[in-house]
């Protein structure tokens, strides 16, 4: 493991982010005392996939006025 002062890590961010993404763990000192270390992201993460499911569901038409009724009755009604 290798630590580093902010200035350097500053200085050298590219060198040490290339050195954790091949596995090196860097430390990041601030007046000698350790404050942040860099590691490699070991997995991705997933990406979303959007529609996967076109074709397998069917929204209604009246789909934004289902349950109008109900929720002004919640709400008064107005009156």
């Amino acid at each position: 493991m290798t630590t580093v002062n902010m200035h350097e890590a500053k200085t050298h961010l590219s060198r040490l982010v290339d050195a954790a993404a091949a596995g090196e763990v860097i430390t990041i000192a601030k007046a000698g005392r350790p404050v942040a270390k860099i590691t490699r992201i070991d997995a991705p993460q997933a990406q979303r996939r959007l529609g996967f499911l076109a074709g397998h569901a069917r929204i209604p038409e009246d789909f934004d006025e289902m349950g109008a009724a109900e929720i002004a009755a919640l709400f008064g009604d107005g009156d």
